[in-house]
């Protein structure tokens, strides 16, 4: 590998990632800070790609820029988690690591396409009706 770079992206919802991955450290940041700042659940969730790949590749060395654009707060994380497991991916270009992502958790390669669904016309809700009585 000579400094080599991939751009990646990855859907949650409304949230769109779009993830620049190259050699490096092991630097990832989350719309221009360091994801260690984010919340702690939501930093376990973005580590969870790193730390699988370190368990079958031994030492990372590579360095990650996710810019997150769209969506709420978990949907944008999702996104950049997603973003962030095809660019390692991508990057070693490993079956082995590609087998492990996905019996580990199918979302960190597959995008879910899951939408909220639009509301009915005549109604406040998707679903359900509302009842009524002709008493």
């Amino acid at each position: 590998m000579s400094n080599k770079k991939v751009y990646t992206a990855g859907k949650r919802k409304t949230a769109v990632a779009k993830a620049m991955t190259s050699e490096g450290t092991g630097k990832i940041s989350f719309n221009g800070r360091d994801y260690k700042s984010l919340q702690m659940f939501d930093k376990l969730k973005i580590e969870e790609p790193v730390r699988i790949a370190e368990k079958i590749l031994g030492k990372i060395n590579f360095d990650s820029r996710i810019k997150v654009i769209g969506g709420g707060e978990k949907g944008q994380i999702e996104a950049a988690r997603l973003a962030l497991a095809r660019g390692i991916l991508a990057l070693t270009e490993s079956k082995e690591l590609e087998k492990a992502y996905l019996a580990y958790d199918r979302n960190l390669l597959v995008a879910d396409v899951r939408r909220k669904e639009t509301y009915k016309p005549g109604d406040s809700k998707a679903r359900s009706k509302r009842q009524s009585s002709k008493r």
